[in-house]
């Protein structure tokens, strides 16, 4: 009789999570080890969102609160979502969870069942997959192509949709490839999804904040009003405020799909941390001028990378156009030799060769869907880019490439 439940056995840890551990274990092994694999900012929680869960705890706002947030915290929320997205919601359409993550797993454990299928374009963010697999669905991958920016067309997102497709996954932009949808874009898919009135989406729009081309930013349920009532559109404080460890996200969604929400998360983590939720409020309602800031050293960051990314032999990188993530395609480099006669076989191959021998620690494309590549986080300071990608060109260049 096997202990474990099939549903486990159908889970993988995080791949990021586990690149993440192997380099820190090195790290405190005595390694000089740059690890850009987590997606993190480096910036420290703005002073006024610190102050203000300090002044909530002080207060006495330590106890459990309303299972799926504060009333306040939803208001504040719905205001967010109608100042930087133009969506009318209400409160009853609102939940939050302890991290935009719980959102996701609540979503597809309320809804997916045995057999469903959700669209999930390639590359992904590690976990959409996993968590579909988990609760019994089946993810259809569908790769996009470098030449599209990595963008999902109408003509893939209509042939990936079958009988049994419940979910869309939608991120822009997008982990790990800094594409950002336009809104003729989202016109555009927003015109196949009307002819598949089964199939929902989930816009995942964390790294809404951190976008670089001066564009206006643009959601789904936004451009396509009317498939507001079968959109989920997911945010959160960690990436644009500086609050991973914080664990609070949101989302809008059907009043009907927020009740169910409500009702597996009473049953699972309840409430999420009140003081964690006084900060969100004041993520939320304070200030915003300091993402300028923010954003203007993430620009800076990530054109140093790319330029000594593309400055390597066997190495390509586009420029993204949001969050923190350089996704650099490494297929020059697939089938050459280290000084050991090892083969460099894939991306997970390289990924281990550019830890061991250079001290860089990245993660491979496979965990994304898209190979061979692999993703670093320009989350951190130029210096730190600089010496990473300086290492990274002498490891690549002791390798012995095959003929071309």
């Amino acid at each position: 009789m096997n202990f474990f439940s099939s549903r486990i056995q159908r889970l993988s840890p995080s791949p990021t999570s586990g690149a993440a551990a192997r380099a820190k274990a090195l790290r405190e092994r005595g390694r000089d080890i740059v690890i850009l694999t987590t997606g993190e900012p480096d910036f420290d929680t703005p002073e006024h969102i610190v102050e203000a869960a300090y002044a909530a705890m002080k207060a006495g706002q330590t106890r459990y609160t309303a299972t799926d947030g504060m009333p306040d915290l939803k208001q504040a929320v719905c205001d967010k979502f109608k100042r930087d997205n133009m969506l009318d919601i209400s409160p009853a359409n609102i939940t939050v969870g302890t991290g935009a993550k719980q959102i996701i797993f609540n979503v597809f454990s309320v809804t997916v069942e045995a057999g469903d299928e959700a669209v999930v374009p390639a590359p992904y963010w590690v976990s959409y997959p996993h968590i579909v697999e988990y609760c019994g669905g089946r993810p259809v991958v569908v790769q996009c192509a470098p030449e599209n920016r990595f963008k999902l067309t109408p003509e893939q997102l209509e042939r990936a949709i079958t009988r049994r497709t419940k979910w869309l996954v939608l991120n822009s932009p997008c982990n790990p490839s800094g594409a950002v949808y336009t809104s003729e874009e989202l016109r555009s898919l927003g015109e196949v999804l009307r002819r598949h009135p089964q199939v929902w989406v989930l816009s995942d729009d964390i790294y809404e904040h951190l976008r670089y081309t001066g564009q206006p930013y643009a959601t789904l349920a936004q451009v396509n009003p009317d498939l507001a009532a079968r959109t989920v559109t997911l945010n959160g404080v960690s990436k644009a405020y500086a609050m991973t460890g914080w664990r609070i996200g949101y989302a809008a969604a059907p009043a009907e799909l927020v009740k169910k929400l409500s009702v597996l998360q009473s049953q699972s983590t309840s409430s999420p941390s009140a003081p964690g939720q006084a900060g969100a409020l004041a993520a939320l309602t304070g200030s915003q001028d300091f993402m300028q800031a923010w954003n203007r050293q993430y620009r800076e960051r990530r054109d140093c990378v790319v330029a000594a990314v593309n400055a390597i032999a066997g190495l390509r990188c586009d420029t993204p156009d949001g969050a923190f993530y350089a996704y650099v395609r490494c297929d020059g480099l697939i089938g050459g030799r280290d000084r050991s006669g090892r083969t460099i076989a894939d991306d997970r191959d390289l990924s281990d060769y550019l830890l061991d021998q250079a001290g860089v620690a990245v993660v491979p494309g496979i965990a994304f869907g898209t190979s061979p590549a692999f993703r670093m986080s320009f989350a951190t300071s130029r210096a730190l880019l600089a010496t990473a990608c300086e290492r990274m060109q002498q490891a690549c260049e002791r390798l012995d490439l095959p003929a071309a």
